[in-house]
């Protein structure tokens, strides 16, 4: 089969890395691509657009597509391609608002008895501050509409959290959300979900603040480990009793169809877990993480969920662990620096793999394009030996003033 891989950054170099180990994958096509997915895939420089992208795989005669990033899915790139007979995994458009819009997904949320936290919805930043001023802080302000991870501040003060609103309302139609800030321990809960049946992955743990200790302006994600072990079998239970089951029980009922991956966001909470978020899609850099410890043909298990035939497939693992450390551009997340020459040593070790994000190759060399440059990721049977190992490979990439956070797996290894 032909392979269309929809993205450019880690985690779609992580997914067509995955599908190209296929035996029944004969190429493997990444629109728009990077630099760095060269190694397994062919790079097809195309938009994001929904019709280039459909024009893509009709020209190419491709069989199965797989979206990566949430912009295409909110934008309808499911409905449209199988409103042409052609194979594709995700949701639809309407599932997509789970992502699309956060005053959507807790709305949903409020209206199933889905645990989550307390919010208010704004469309307009008077009304806003109204609302902080009755509820106080700490806070968390969130830009309703998709931010690419970043449109999330928790807000220690009023006054912290009042900025965050002013900067929301600063884009024309904009919607702010606030919640109470939940405290707990974070986890990324992704699931494969063909709309009746589902098949939970293993845990993983993103840290998404710019800097050590969770400190510093919300990223796209510096890092992430997997299997994250954090929960007890009982609140492993409650996770899929109180809010997975309940999710796509409510989903049907509200007579939408979802198939793809579901991403959770969980706080386990003194109460219980409670939903954070939603996003429609692998998670980015949860994915760099999780499928290299899946021992599934990933193809089998994407074409099972579109198939609806989830429920005869079993997931699994190999028992190893994984860590990723990102490298991101010097200034990242604020403004950085691109075309900074990277060189990435051919003998990392058989047990590391950089999945490339923001790379383009200039002049015949690798250069930095983009944010989060690097995910570099290593296994191991122990998740301290894989967080040294990832530390070391990166340790050895010449990649100058690149930023990383040096705490990557501490929430779990106490260190």
């Amino acid at each position: 089969m032909k392979v269309l891989v929809v993205g450019s950054g880690g985690r779609e170099h992580a997914l067509a890395w995955k599908l190209a180990a296929s035996p029944r994958v004969r190429e493997v096509v990444v629109a728009p691509g990077n630099a760095g997915m060269r190694d397994v895939a062919r790079v097809v420089d195309v938009s994001l657009r929904v019709d280039a992208l459909l024009a893509l795989a009709r020209r190419e005669e491709v069989d199965f597509t797989v979206v990566g990033p949430e912009a295409p899915l909110v934008g309808g790139i499911v409905d449209a391609f199988e409103a042409e007979g052609l194979r594709i995994f995700g949701p639809s458009a309407e599932a997509a608002r789970l992502e699309g819009s956060k005053r959507f997904a807790k709305e949903f949320m409020a209206r199933h008895g889905i645990p989550s936290a307390a919010f208010g919805s704004f469309r307009d930043a008077a009304a806003a501050h109204a609302y902080l001023s009755e509820v106080g802080a700490p806070i968390v302000v969130k830009d309703s509409g998709l931010a690419a991870g970043k449109g999330v501040t928790v807000a220690r003060t009023l006054d912290e959290a009042r900025a965050a609103v002013d900067a929301i309302f600063e884009r024309p139609g904009a919607e702010v959300v606030i919640e109470e800030m939940l405290v707990g321990q974070e986890v990324s809960l992704l699931i494969f979900t063909d709309g009746l049946a589902y098949r939970p992955m293993v845990l993983a743990q993103d840290y998404k603040q710019a800097l050590d200790g969770d400190q510093g302006p919300m990223t796209g994600g510096m890092g992430t480990v997997a299997p994250a072990t954090v929960l007890s079998s009982a609140q492993q239970w409650q996770a899929m009793a109180k809010v997975v089951e309940p999710t796509l029980k409510a989903l049907n009922a509200d007579g939408i169809a979802y198939q793809g991956v579901l991403f959770i966001g969980l706080m386990m909470t003194e109460e219980g877990a409670k939903v954070l978020e939603f996003n429609v899609r692998f998670g980015d850099p949860e994915t760099q993480v999780v499928l290299p410890l899946m021992d599934n043909d990933l193809l089998r298990v994407l074409e099972s969920v579109v198939d609806r035939r989830l429920a005869r497939l079993e997931l699994c693992w190999t028992g190893r662990k994984a860590a990723c450390v990102v490298m991101a551009a010097p200034g990242y997340p604020g403004a950085y620096r691109k075309g900074v020459p990277i060189h990435i040593p051919d003998d990392l070790g058989p047990d590391v793999v950089v999945f490339h994000a923001g790379t383009a190759v200039e002049d015949g060399r690798l250069v930095s394009s983009g944010g989060r440059v690097l995910n570099v990721v290593a296994l191991a049977d122990d998740l301290a030996e894989a967080v040294d190992r990832a530390y070391a490979a990166a340790a050895r990439i010449d990649f100058p003033g690149a930023h990383l956070r040096r705490d990557i797996g501490a929430r779990l290894l106490r260190r």
